[in-house]
């Protein structure tokens, strides 16, 4: 399988519902709520690329652009934009949709690094050797 197709096929999607416990004191989605959410996401979208156990190393430059009130429906998109040796790098878009008509935006973006370990829990090879 190509890269391509790995990051094609590793590619993940979510979608959840911002309930009364995942919001602050005025009624927005907690950042660290957001965050738990898009570390998630990398996992699986790491583990569906490497098809190895993967542990977070970084979560690099995480922009929230809008708030996300509760009883909003979001979308998480994660998707490999980079593949090293032993580590992968994740995007993770989430997506405010108003439940009412539909429509989308995006409120939360951020990157996360993943490195595949084995059972010592030391880095090993992403990608199988050429």
């Amino acid at each position: 399988m190509t890269v391509a197709e790995r990051i094609e096929h590793s590619r993940t999607r979510i979608t959840k519902l911002v309930f009364p416990q995942d919001t602050n004191p005025i009624s927005t989605l907690y950042g660290g709520t957001a965050m738990k959410w898009m570390d998630e996401v990398a996992f699986l979208t790491a583990t569906r690329f490497a098809r190895r156990q993967v542990v977070t190393v970084s979560m690099d430059r995480v922009d929230f652009k809008v708030p996300i009130p509760k009883g909003s429906i979001v979308e998480l998109i994660g998707e490999v934009t980079r593949a090293g040796n032993t580590s992968v790098t994740v995007t993770v878009k989430i997506l405010r949709e108003d439940p009412l008509s539909g429509g989308q935006e995006l409120a939360i973006q951020g990157e996360l690094v993943m490195v595949a370990v084995d059972a010592q829990m030391k880095p090993v090879r992403v990608m199988p050797a050429d």
